[in-house]
C-alpha cells in the first residue's frame, strides 16, 4: 500500500468558501470530496466543513474548519509558479481581492489569511544564474516589488537601469 502525502489547511472558519474559491482559480483542479460535521456538540459547528479534498492544478489538497485554535502564518505558503505576466497579474489581482493583502516579494496572503507566492518561473534561473546576467540587481528589484514585474526583473538582471 502507497503512502499519501498532501499538505492539509486547517482554516478557523470557512474552508469550504476557501476551497471553492482556489478550485475555481486554477486550471486542473476540481473538489474531490466534502464531509460536514454531521452533529453539534464537538469542537466544530454542525454544517461545518469536516473535510475536503481536493486539487490544485493536479496537486491533491486536504481542507477543514478547525476553529479559533487554528491562524496561519508566513511559514507555509502555497507557491504559483507563473509562466506570464498575465498570469502573475490575474492570480495576484483574484487572490489579494475582498480583503486579501499584498505583501513583499511576490507575497500575498488572501481573504482567509492563508499566503500566497506568486512567482515567474524565469525568477529561479534570474536568481542563480551569475553567469548569464546580474542575479544580485535582480534580487535587488524584487525586493522593492510587492507583485513581481517579469520585465523589470529581467532588465535589472540584463544589466539595465531600474527605476
Amino acid at each position: 500500500m502507497a503512502n499519501t502525502v498532501r499538505p492539509c489547511i486547517t482554516f478557523k472558519d470557512r474552508a469550504e468558501e476557501a476551497v471553492n474559491f482556489y478550485v475555481s482559480l486554477f486550471p486542473n483542479s476540481k473538489i474531490l470530496s466534502i464531509a460536514r460535521v454531521e452533529t453539534d456538540g464537538g469542537p466544530i459547528p454542525k454544517g461545518k466543513l469536516l473535510n475536503a479534498t481536493f486539487e490544485l492544478d493536479g496537486r491533491e489538497f486536504l481542507a477543514f474548519d478547525g476553529g479559533d485554535a487554528f491562524n496561519f502564518t508566513e511559514g507555509i505558503s502555497i507557491l504559483v509558479n507563473c509562466k506570464t505576466q498575465e498570469e502573475v497579474d490575474r492570480y495576484w489581482t483574484k487572490l489579494t481581492a475582498n480583503g486579501g493583502e499584498e505583501g513583499p516579494c511576490g507575497w500575498l496572503k488572501d481573504r482567509f489569511g492563508l499566503s500566497w507566492q506568486i512567482v515567474p518561473e524565469v525568477l529561479g534561473q534570474m536568481l542563480t544564474d551569475t553567469r548569464s546576467g546580474n542575479a544580485e540587481a535582480c534580487m535587488n528589484a524584487m525586493m522593492k516589488m510587492k507583485k513581481l514585474d517579469i520585465a523589470t526583473l529581467e532588465k535589472a538582471y540584463k544589466g539595465s537601469p531600474v527605476a
